[in-house]
């Protein structure tokens, strides 16, 4: 009875597939709204880094803690980045449309 109520590593795997599949269908599906592109691909980031503390807890390690640790802190780096060049095209534009930033090329 016990044995069921154990969480192992294949529900974390199929957790973290799941997340990174509905992540490739966000992007994929609603290329015209920057923001939700923005949250597909932080999903797909997560799920990475749920596949990576997995596996290092259930290999007895941190080394895969620490990676999350460093990718997580990017990842904030990134949004922070890319959402304040949304605002800047916003005020310009008027629009955050997919459509509309790529007249921007240079």
């Amino acid at each position: 009875m016990e044995t069921m109520l154990t969480i192992g590593l294949g529900h974390y795997l199929a957790l973290a597939g799941m997340l990174f599949v509905i992540g490739v269908l966000g992007v994929i599906l609603n290329r015209r709204h920057v923001i939700v592109l923005l949250m597909s691909i932080e999903l797909m980031l997560l799920a990475v880094n749920i596949n990576l503390v997995a596996f290092s807890h259930f290999n007895g390690n941190l080394a895969g803690q620490v990676f999350t640790m460093m990718i997580l802190t990017v990842a904030a780096a990134e949004t922070a980045i890319g959402l304040a060049i949304l605002v800047v095209a916003f005020r310009q534009r008027g629009s955050i449309d997919v459509a509309s930033l790529n007249e921007m090329k240079g």
